[in-house]
């Protein structure tokens, strides 16, 4: 019962931020990769974000989470600062590469690094590639979950889902408070959202989902493929319109509205439809790596339900 003093704590903040946002027209603009049409506030993610450090310190001192996890996780402060100022000020993407680049070093050091990267058939256990693979992919995890931040409640029920299945599949208070960070600013962004996360929120959430991945992969490998499977909704999007965008030569660092997500809405589904429907998947999704005991074939599983599934959106909308 202790754990839902995070969620009301997160609850009343996001109403507070909200209010503030408001009064002092902080409020997301509608452009060219907006999925919304009316000015609506935005940096709801900051009560994400300063219940999720305040939940892991608690957390530490009750020692109910690992050091390394503590402190691989107390990493995220510094992109959810930085976040913050790209939300306000707009920074340059140089600099929140590097400063991207900086997390991903400072957390793998804490994690002690990514100690092999099970492929199935064969094993790499050289620490030089194995490192260098999870230095790019959390710097890829924090940018594709940005990608996705765009239609009501589509972002905070990925990471409430991923939480779910985390604390689900092994145990552990940091993936309920996580969960109950995020259900408190929920409830404001679920249904004609009156506050969005922005990079504050949606940065901090890829990061933790890098880290999970990580730390639970260096205790056995196979939970790699675990969390690459349950996440796998979000990254399959991304990484197949960023492959789309490529081949049709088009600038990658140019906004678009082209994720499926997007071209859902675009095809009048409403968000509400759209982020239903995204949880209904996952909940697949994680009955295929919960009920596989092989969980290649519960990937395969996935790659094809998700590949089925973009076939239908490009009828849909077509990839133009």
């Amino acid at each position: 019962m202790f754990y839902l003093l995070f969620f009301i704590f997160s609850f009343i903040l996001t109403y507070l931020i909200k209010n503030y946002a408001i009064k002092k027209s902080l409020v997301a603009s509608v452009n060219e990769r907006s999925s919304h049409t009316v000015p609506t506030p935005h940096g709801g993610g900051i009560a994400i974000a300063i219940t999720w450090f305040i939940a892991l310190f608690y957390l530490r001192l009750t020692l109910q989470i690992d050091e390394v996890l503590f402190n691989a996780l107390l990493v995220g402060f510094i992109i959810s600062i930085v976040s913050f100022l790209d939300d306000l000020y707009e920074l340059s993407a140089k600099l929140r590469f590097m400063i991207q680049a900086l997390v991903a070093i400072l957390s793998l050091y804490f994690l002690g690094g990514f100690n092999s990267l099970d492929l199935g058939f064969f094993t790499i256990d050289n620490q030089i590639i194995t490192n260098i693979f999870a230095f790019f992919m959390i710097i890829w995890f924090i940018n594709l979950y940005n990608f996705l931040d765009g239609i009501n409640g589509y972002a905070g029920s990925e990471a409430v889902f991923l939480s779910f299945s985390g604390f689900l599949l092994f145990g552990g208070s940091h993936f309920i408070v996580l969960a109950f960070a995020v259900l408190g600013f929920l409830f404001w962004n679920y249904n004609r959202a009156k506050i969005f996360m922005g990079d504050v929120g949606s940065t901090l959430l890829g990061f933790n989902i890098a880290i999970f991945a990580i730390y639970y992969s260096n205790q056995d490998s196979s939970n790699f493929w675990i969390w690459i499977t349950l996440f796998s909704l979000y990254w399959f999007d991304a990484t197949y319109t960023l492959i789309r965008r490529k081949l049709n030569k088009e600038k990658i660092s140019q906004a678009h509205k082209k994720h499926a997500y997007q071209r859902l809405t675009q095809a009048n589904w409403s968000h509400f439809k759209v982020t239903n429907y995204s949880i209904i998947i996952n909940l697949i999704i994680l009955g295929f790596v919960y009920f596989i005991h092989n969980i290649y074939v519960a990937f395969l599983l996935s790659l094809i339900l998700l590949f089925s599934i973009m076939q239908f959106i490009n009828g849909k909308k077509a990839f133009s």
